[in-house]
């Protein structure tokens, strides 16, 4: 595992962020790749979140993490993973609809996107269970319960 960089911006202009050093602790967890990289992780709010999820993927609503891998030009290396937004409001109303603690979803929001910047994604079955495996196993190793199973857990009890 190489190290990684994390870029950190909180423009989020409420309480209940984690600590920049969770943040580190986090993508560097799930960062996969062989050399060492950079990654710019940015809190924000509702509209920030909304204006970017509609101009990028036509949804015009706040959500929860936003990954944009970096594409460089061709001929050029430069060792960026890319950018992580992170809607601060959406992780903590998650959170408490999935029964789960703010600091484990958020855990598990850095874990998703890391994963989407080194070329995951969840849109075919077997390509979500590749990555679901995956984010089972990182938030195990940094502590955490399965992302996954946190709200029939809770609903069963």
């Amino acid at each position: 595992m190489s190290e990684l960089t994390v870029d950190f911006q909180n423009v989020y202009d409420g309480e209940g962020v984690p600590d920049e050093a969770l943040f580190q602790k986090w993508a560097q967890a799930a960062w996969l790749g062989e050399h060492p990289s950079e990654v710019t992780i940015r809190i924000v709010g509702a509209l920030e979140s909304q204006q970017l999820n509609h101009e990028y993927r036509g949804k015009d609503k706040p959500t929860n993490v936003l990954s944009f891998p970096f594409e460089p030009p061709a001929g050029i290396t430069v060792p960026l993973a890319g950018d992580l937004v992170i809607c601060a409001p959406v992780v903590e109303k998650e959170a408490g609809e999935q029964h789960k603690t703010i600091e484990a979803h958020w855990a598990h929001m850095v874990v998703h996107g890391m994963l989407h910047l080194q070329g995951y994604d969840h849109i075919e079955d077997e390509d979500a269970e590749v990555m679901e495996g995956l984010e089972i196993r990182l938030m195990k190793q940094l502590g955490y319960d399965n992302p996954y199973e946190a709200e029939e857990t809770e609903q069963d009890s």
